[in-house]
């Protein structure tokens, strides 16, 4: 399941992948304000960019192994408004791991380059199950639970 990490996937860094982005007219109502489903497409892309990083490639677990990770649960608290031509980044960290399912803690900021402060725009508590291709819900695979000690080390499946 080898998923080569790209320079757009980002950095694992005391156990939190840090994901970079920047708000795009696309992304934007008329007022230049980030459209709210939006956040949920950044969030997405950090996860996916978080497994990458792992070596876990997501068309390779489901074309071997016929597993996917399908968004069990969400919740998202919109806090400040994200505006056109912001750069934000995503910071993901693993909160909880069962036999077949993981809670991810995301955060969406707005990252000023200069200073380095961060300002919280969007709180996601997503949880994510392994599911086979028929949707029933499976144990996460073994190479995957050791891929994701990185982001919990201490903690066990």
């Amino acid at each position: 399941m080898t998923a080569a990490a790209s320079p757009d996937s980002g950095r694992i860094e005391n156990g939190e992948h840090h994901f970079r982005l920047r708000v795009y007219y696309e992304d934007t109502d008329a007022g230049g304000i980030v459209y709210h489903s939006n956040y949920l497409k950044y969030a997405e892309r950090a996860r996916t960019e978080m497994l990458r990083l792992t070596g876990i490639g997501q068309r390779d677990l489901l074309a071997r192994d016929g597993l996917a990770f399908a968004v069990r649960s969400l919740s998202i608290d919109f806090l400040r408004p994200a505006r056109l031509d912001d750069e934000l980044a995503v910071r993901s960290r693993l909160t909880e791991r069962g036999a077949a399912s993981m809670t991810i803690l995301q955060r969406i900021v707005r990252a000023d380059g200069q200073s380095g402060d961060e300002e919280d725009l969007t709180l996601l508590t997503v949880r994510v199950a392994c599911v086979r291709t028929d949707g029933r819900p499976t144990r996460i695979p073994a190479e995957v639970r050791e891929g994701f000690a990185v982001f919990a080390p201490e903690a066990e499946f």
